[in-house]
């Protein structure tokens, strides 16, 4: 075949041209300090001697055979020195009787070699020629290959720094010659399409033969980059493939009549099939990618690219970007190939908070809040929870008896990671189970460990930006408070001295009366005012008192239902402890919110009960309601309105005056269907129990 013959003629040249260059190198360049590196030159200068006759004369010539004679007499040769060189060529003594016989048989190839060319005249007499020296070459492959490999194996540590590169490219020159006299063998000619590349691969075998002469030999290592180990693996895969669907495809033309061409399109669909679900499969990605590093490589994770794709994540910026709660969570869950994530940050009560989520199924969000007791152990141990050994009872620290049921059950949480910044807890990533299953070993924690800290650095230094940047808010807030109470303070003097005069100079009795009820309605306003403005971010509990809850959102109702649709739903008797000027207020700005978030056919609910410990006020509207990022992030922020116009100072007023009074305020929205505020407050009774009530008010019980 014309492609087979000019095929051969370019691989014999390039393997000609690669040995010659690689025998000058090891001559000029080569470590001059072994004693194998004459059989070296001589080995690589033979080889390329043999592939310029295969290059210049058709195959089967006597030249052609003579010349591969001499190389892999050679090759046998430069075996036995590199055991010389390791010092077991004397020790080892059955090297040199396994290495003589091997010259023996590839010496008979010269018998064999003058049989064919005269005595063989009959097809059978050339058949079994061909086949004899055939059988022969496989014997000395695979008799070479078994010394190479004893060659490695029983080197010393430091000898195999020396020998791996020369041993891996013997290797690959017998390995090579095994397959192709096997496959002449088996067929009963030399395969065309071998015999074109065997050039080409004693030229790829020279070169890392070559370079095990160099000085730093010891030194140099064969590092693939993962990607290209994952490639790699995804085209054997592929080949795999291919090679399966060859085979069925030539299985399948034995076959003949209907039953073949059914059995055939049959074939092709379910291929097709697989190839389009499987093969593009982020499973069948995830496993390649897990084979990979566990079999290529001495470390799980690449950690140079592991930290620029950390840093990356992190440092994104743009209008469009994500905050950076969620891109800490989204950098952590890269590093262990988890699909979605969550992050819990520390409140002011030292319990987490669910503070953002990336990619975690919106149906399967957990409840907002994990217990304080095991932040408080997650902080002192710096515990990398695995909730699979949870699930399987193994307990380290007594975390078991704290993770809430629901994180138990859901078998898609895998890891739990605490955020520690000097020792201190600022948050939980909560990782979900990567595609391909595996267990968290001590690698994962190490690196987890160390870029959990670095997270909680980037957390903590966001955390104090913010409350520099509200208290310079605050700071502001203040100063113009100052002068509004100023003005409103003169104000009050101005129109109580008017109200002086006008008691005095009045001539009409009827406008002295109009007049003195109008200016003292004002003057009692703005004093009210002014207390309160004055007790503006105080928290004295020691005015608290006893109250009814009822009562007090009754009047609220009384008081803004004139404006909008505002009904009492349920009303329950609560005697709760507080300030109750201060609660009304905070409700009025609730009921306020939820009247502005309605429609004007939409009406505002409020449900007052008892739970048996604490009094509990609901204010619900069905209006636009609120994202679970502003939720989270921006209702009890000062300064984060979602209003047009709004100061965003009411919420975080409401939250703080409710806390003052040792209650909390609670919010569940919804866009499109609305919000619930819940207020808590503690009874009276359970005051007294636990002993937490301020002196005993003197009031008569009713």
């Amino acid at each position: 075949m014309a492609w087979a013959s000019t095929a051969s003629y370019v691989t014999y040249t390039i393997g000609a041209i690669v040995c010659a260059i690689c025998a000058v190198w090891v001559a000029t360049k080569g470590d001059t300090s072994r004693n194998d590196r004459t059989p070296a030159i001589v080995a690589l200068a033979l080889t390329a001697n043999w592939c310029f006759a295969a290059a210049s004369f058709e195959p089967g010539r006597a030249i052609v055979e003579l010349t591969e004679i001499a190389r892999n007499f050679a090759w046998l040769f430069v075996l036995f020195r590199h055991f010389a060189n390791d010092g077991r060529d004397e020790t080892l003594r059955i090297v040199r009787p396994a290495l003589i016989a091997l010259c023996f048989v590839e010496a008979l190839q010269l018998v064999l070699l003058l049989i064919a060319h005269r005595y063989a005249v009959t097809p059978q007499l050339v058949s079994l020629t061909f086949e004899t020296a055939t059988m022969f070459r496989v014997l000395v492959a695979v008799g070479a290959l078994v010394l190479v490999h004893n060659l490695y194996v029983g080197a010393a540590a430091a000898s195999r720094q020396l020998l791996r590169w020369n041993a891996a490219a013997l290797a690959g020159l017998w390995a090579f010659d095994l397959n192709y006299y096997t496959i002449a063998y088996i067929l009963g000619s030399v395969p065309v399409e071998l015999s074109a590349l065997r050039g080409l691969a004693a030229g790829i075998v020279a070169i890392p033969f070559a370079l095990g002469f160099a000085r730093a030999a010891s030194g140099l290592e064969f590092r693939p980059s993962r990607a290209v180990a994952f490639r790699f693996l995804s085209l054997l895969v592929i080949g795999a493939y291919l090679m399966l669907m060859l085979g069925l495809t030539r299985w399948l033309d034995m076959l003949t009549g209907d039953l073949a061409r059914l059995v055939q399109v049959g074939v092709v669909i379910a291929a097709g099939a697989l190839a389009l679900i499987w093969l593009p499969s982020a499973q069948l990605r995830g496993w390649l990618r897990v084979t990979a590093v566990k079999h290529l490589f001495k470390h799980r994770y690449d950690y140079r690219n592991e930290w620029i794709r950390f840093t990356n994540t992190i440092g994104r910026t743009g209008f469009d970007e994500t905050s950076l709660p969620e891109r800490a969570i989204k950098a952590l869950a890269d590093i262990t190939d988890s699909p979605s994530g969550m992050l819990f940050l520390t409140d002011d009560d030292g319990a987490l908070e669910l503070a953002a989520d990336w990619r975690w199924r919106e149906d399967e969000m957990p409840p907002p809040t994990l217990p304080s007791a095991l932040a408080g152990l997650l902080e002192q141990k710096e515990l990398i929870v695995d909730f699979d050994e949870v699930r399987a009872g193994v307990d380290h620290y007594g975390e078991c008896d704290l993770i809430p049921d629901w994180l138990r059950d859901d078998q898609t949480a895998w890891a739990a990671v605490p955020l520690l910044h000097f020792d201190r807890l600022v948050g939980l990533a909560i990782l979900a189970r990567p595609l391909v299953t595996r267990k968290l070993d001590w690698e994962d924690f190490d690196l987890l460990t160390v870029v959990s800290r670095q997270l909680a650095s980037y957390l903590a230094e966001q955390a104090g930006q913010a409350a520099l940047i509200e208290a310079s808010r605050f700071d502001e807030f203040n100063r113009r408070m100052a002068f509004v109470m100023h003005d409103i303070k003169n104000l009050s003097s101005q129109m109580s001295l008017l109200l002086r005069n006008a008691e005095k100079h009045a001539d009409k009795p009827e406008f002295r009366a109009d007049m003195l009820v109008t200016l003292r309605n004002s003057a009692d306003k703005l004093n009210t005012l002014l207390a309160r403005l004055g007790r503006y971010g105080t928290k004295d509990k020691g005015a608290l008192s006893p109250f009814d809850l009822a009562s007090t959102a009754r009047r609220v109702v009384d008081r803004l239902s004139a404006i909008h649709s505002v009904s009492l739903l349920r009303s329950e008797s609560a005697l709760v402890l507080g300030d109750e000027e201060g609660l009304e207020q905070a409700l009025v700005h609730l009921v306020q919110n939820a009247i502005d978030a309605s429609g004007t056919e939409s009406s505002v609910v409020l449900e007052v009960y008892t739970d048996g410990v604490s009094g509990k006020l609901h204010v619900i509207d069905h209006g636009r309601g609120m994202s679970a990022t502003f939720l989270r992030n921006g209702l009890f922020k000062p300064f984060v309105s979602s209003k047009e116009g709004g100061f965003g100072i009411g919420a975080f007023e409401a939250r703080e005056t409710i806390r003052g009074m040792g209650g909390r305020l609670d919010a569940e929205s919804r866009e499109g269907i609305g919000s619930r505020f819940t207020v808590t407050l503690p009874l009276q009774a359970t005051k007294h129990l636990v002993g937490q009530a301020p002196d005993k008010p003197k009031y008569e019980d009713a």
